[in-house]
């Protein structure tokens, strides 16, 4: 089913049945035995509201039964939606997925791991419907391991230098959008890994609201490889022009780094009457090589995304829909 029968489906459907005020996209992977719990929540923490929702969970490819707990979910709630991956397409082609389904006026995120309390859902809703175009959710005390929460500074970081918006945790996945902020953005959303970057980076409006944060159960999806990649996507995505920054920066430190042995040579020379070539050649060479492995890398992160776009590849393939 390509996007644009998606998209005709959907607006049929708005027609067919009055949109809902919340829609909350809820991303799974293997995740079987914690979605009767999350539903529950869910259900407790927005039944005795005074809006409307609707949930929307997209499979990303699990092979753990989780979908066939969605399809009770469905039966059981008519407001449970859920989309099944072909494979494992990753976390945002999978929050794609569910944004271009979303019928409410704000849409709320989150990963269905139960990291993120869906008690917190009303507050960031109320703070999207006090004036602001995203509710970010800034995780409080996070329960994640130093290995993966040192990379995270560290991407917070750059997000902040690149895009100009200076929240604290452009990693939480749990937040809440006014559906006029994220429909612009749509066409980029899964193509980027930062959703909630790309749609500040555009002007929306944002206001960051404390959510808590659970210990993961299981080992962490995104390894030392998957992290180092997100940084080179960052680099790709949201820094312009980082080839030529990178092409100075390397000119000036080699040039700084030659003169430098150089100077340090010669003062050896005169001191010992002999100078130790073959030592600081190896040095210069392996820091060159260095720097250019990593300026490939990121040329390969451009490769990667040209050739996606002219193929025209999609972002995922579905295999169920409910």
């Amino acid at each position: 089913m390509s996007e644009a029968d998606v998209l005709q489906r959907a607006q049929i459907a708005e027609q067919d049945a009055p949109a809902p005020d919340v829609s909350l996209v809820v991303t799974v992977y293997n995740e079987a035995g914690s979605l009767e719990e999350l539903y529950r929540r869910v259900v407790a923490a927005l039944d005795h509201g005074p809006r409307s929702y609707e949930l929307i969970f997209v499979d990303d490819g699990s092979t753990d039964g989780t979908y066939a707990v969605l399809e009770r979910l469905h039966e059981r709630d008519s407001r449970v939606r859920a989309v099944r991956f072909k494979r494992n397409f990753g976390q945002h082609p999978a929050m794609h997925a569910g944004l271009v389904r979303a019928r409410g006026e704000i849409v709320v995120t989150m990963d269905g791991d139960l990291q993120n309390e869906p008690e917190d859902i009303p507050r960031l809703v109320e703070a999207v419907e006090a004036g602001n175009d995203v509710a970010s959710g800034r995780r409080e005390a996070r329960h994640d391991s130093w290995g993966r929460t040192l990379p995270s500074r560290l991407i917070n970081g750059m997000l902040r230098r690149f895009t100009g918006v200076t929240i604290s945790d452009f990693g939480c996945a749990f937040n809440a959008y006014r559906r006029t902020a994220v429909e612009p953005m749509l066409g980029s959303i899964g193509k980027q890994k930062f959703t909630k970057a790309l749609v500040l980076s555009g002007g929306a409006s944002v206001v960051e609201v404390n959510v808590a944060h659970a210990p993961r159960h299981g080992p962490s999806r995104y390894s030392p490889l998957r992290l180092t990649r997100l940084a080179l996507h960052v680099l790709a995505g949201f820094w312009p022009q980082p080839i030529q920054w990178i092409g100075v920066a390397l000119g000036a430190v080699c040039s700084v780094l030659a003169l430098a042995l150089g100077i340090y040579g010669i003062v050896y020379w005169i001191d010992r009457s002999n100078f130790p070539g073959p030592l600081f050649g190896g040095v210069a060479v392996l820091f060159v090589l260095g720097i250019q492995g990593f300026i490939l890398a990121l040329v390969g992160e451009y490769l990667g995304r040209i050739q996606r776009d002219v193929e025209g590849r999609p972002l995922y393939t579905i295999d169920k829909e409910l």
